[in-house]
């Protein structure tokens, strides 16, 4: 199994509801494009940062669901389900494709409280600090968030324009989301990176 296959969206779709192309991300995947469409995740526990070029017109998202890796010199850690190899991986492929550190701006999402089988390791809170910690780092500003709180969301980015819109789900009749995001946390549980994977 080729890993880095896995982690670039293939999920294109026309959305009619704003009359554009979409990518449609899911945990441990991200997307960026220098076109006019829309990127749409959907975040419990996990967390999105959006990060955009607000001059050359690239973007891109990410979803990832555990900061980092306790294993740094294990494949594993370097891999799209921890937020330290997500954040480097994104920000590095809009770097190849035309932006400039200096130019970019982020907004971030999710980190709430929903799997609770999480809850003693407070991994959502965790998925925030470490996304604001890894930002300034990077010092890229950030310009909006909506972390936290009890309530997954559903993220729409625009990465062109950096217009974000965020829908809090305070009615999930389905547990869907929380079926997803538990069965890929017990799948990091086990499952090993293969194949090859770029460093950059």
């Amino acid at each position: 199994m080729n890993f880095l296959e896995e982690q670039v969206s293939t999920a294109l779709y026309f959305d009619s509801t704003f009359d554009c192309e979409a990518a449609k991300i899911g945990p441990g995947e991200y997307y960026f494009t220098d076109k006019n469409m829309l990127i749409v995740t959907v975040l419990g526990s996990c967390v999105s940062a959006c990060i955009r070029d607000t001059k050359a017109g690239v973007g891109g998202m990410n979803h990832f669901m555990l900061p980092e890796s306790l294993e740094k010199d294990s494949p594993i850690s370097k891999s799209m389900r921890y937020g330290s190899y997500a954040m480097e991986v994104l920000i590095n492929q809009l770097l190849k494709n035309g932006a400039r550190r200096e130019n970019m701006e982020a907004k971030i999402f999710g980190g709430g409280n929903v799997l609770r089988s999480f809850t003693t390791t407070n991994v959502g809170e965790r998925n925030a600090l470490f996304v604001r910690k890894f930002l300034k780092g990077e010092n890229i500003k950030v310009l909006g968030e909506d972390l936290n709180d009890i309530y997954p969301r559903k993220v729409y980015f625009f990465p062109q324009t950096g217009k974000v819109l965020v829908k809090k789900l305070k009615q999930l009749n389905n547990y869907t989301l929380i079926k997803r995001e538990a069965s890929y946390a017990d799948k990091l549980k086990t499952d090993t990176v293969g194949g090859e994977i770029d460093l950059f």
